[in-house]
């Protein structure tokens, strides 16, 4: 997959220094991927949630942080739409970010 903004995701784990290593093993999985369906991604991940849109929420970090992402499946295009922290994910509204 081809995962847009990943400065995103660089400039979460900058300022929460412990999301670095979990952040970088999604970016990982998700870079080498060809998810073709929600179903896919629910095999690697087990506690990812869809969302109406393509979106998917993944929890990172034990759940600590969460990563909103939008998937184009027929082109293979992740699009990183939010990375925080639980509680400023309750703030927000994953199916419009």
């Amino acid at each position: 997959m081809r995962i847009i903004k990943q400065k995103t995701l660089k400039d979460f784990w900058e300022k929460h220094t412990n999301s670095e290593q979990a952040l970088k093993a999604w970016y990982y999985e998700a870079q080498h991927a060809v998810w073709a369906s929600f179903a896919d991604i629910k095999a690697k991940f087990p506690y990812a949630d869809v969302l109406p849109g393509n979106r998917v929420v993944f929890n990172i970090k034990g759940n600590a942080y969460r990563l909103v992402v939008q998937i184009h499946y027929n082109t293979k295009v992740v699009y990183i739409r939010f990375v925080g922290t639980h509680a400023e994910h309750d703030k927000i509204n994953a199916e419009t970010i």
